[in-house]
């Protein structure tokens, strides 16, 4: 993974490079290995020297919200501004029961969800924080030092439910990443639009990031052909999903045919 991610530091067609907040490897045999998201992401801070790093995206159950806050501030200033910060509302009951880790039912990930987003845009921005939610509580809190970007990283969330996600997405995000095909894609953007609406934000304040997934069976046009298609739907960013295992020479394939659509 670190040849691959310096590999894309010099090739300019990418323009971020992700990981995943898993503890097993979730597309592949879960007994095999995975390295840990955010320990990860300060090496490749300290190796990488252009491209913008993420997790697609943090569980909030897995850290509570101050304690990421001051680990994402950390990454940013590693990276000199280059973090882009992903969470989400988390899902994995695998990894929950086998760790212990609590996953409370829907309603009560996304409001712990929403409380920790909350809490994690006033640490980045605020000299202090007072919260006083119903799962996150805050008490003249400090993340010093603040982070490189300002007001903050950009806060990805990622998801497609049209009822809590989307509104989040809403409230606050600055990129949106979405797993549908091109099929389902622009009727979950305009439900996203719709949510932005109702609170008045210009939903052309988010950028609309959506996952591409290679096949290095089939022929790197059919890869193309697909990143078109949503690009033409109104997307932004395409995130390539590389099957294990791969290296850096899987890239220049992919660079080639997805070169057209960043000219």
């Amino acid at each position: 993974m670190l040849d691959v991610w310096r590999a894309a530091d010099d090739i300019d067609v990418f323009e971020s490079a992700w990981n995943f907040d898993h503890f097993y490897p979730i597309f592949s045999d879960s007994t095999g290995p995975c390295l840990e998201a955010w320990t990860m992401l300060a090496a490749m801070a300290q190796a990488t020297r252009r491209i913008r790093i993420g997790c697609q995206v943090t569980g909030m159950v897995y850290r509570h919200p101050a304690v990421l806050a001051n680990m994402a501030a950390t990454i940013d200033i590693i990276s000199n501004g280059r973090l882009d910060l992903g969470v989400g509302a988390g899902w994995n009951q695998e990894e929950c029961d086998a760790y212990g880790i609590a996953l409370p039912p829907l309603k009560e990930r996304f409001d712990r969800f929403d409380e920790g987003v909350e809490a994690l845009v006033l640490l980045l921005t605020q000299e202090t924080s007072t919260f006083d939610g119903q799962y996150v509580q805050l008490r003249d809190a400090r993340c010093e030092p603040k982070p490189v970007q300002r007001p903050q990283p950009p806060i990805v969330i990622g998801g497609n439910g049209p009822t809590r996600t989307l509104r989040i997405v809403a409230r606050f995000a600055q990129q949106w990443n979405s797993l549908a095909g091109i099929e389902q894609w622009p009727a979950v953007r305009d439900t996203m639009h719709e949510r932005c609406a109702e609170i008045g934000r210009d939903p052309a304040t988010i950028d609309c990031s959506v996952n591409l997934w290679y096949d290095p069976t089939q022929d790197v046009a059919a890869l193309g052909e697909t990143a078109a298609a949503f690009a033409e739907a109104g997307a932004d960013i395409g995130i390539v999903y590389l099957p294990t295992p791969h290296t850096p020479s899987v890239l220049e394939p992919i660079a080639e045919a997805l070169r057209p659509l960043t000219d």
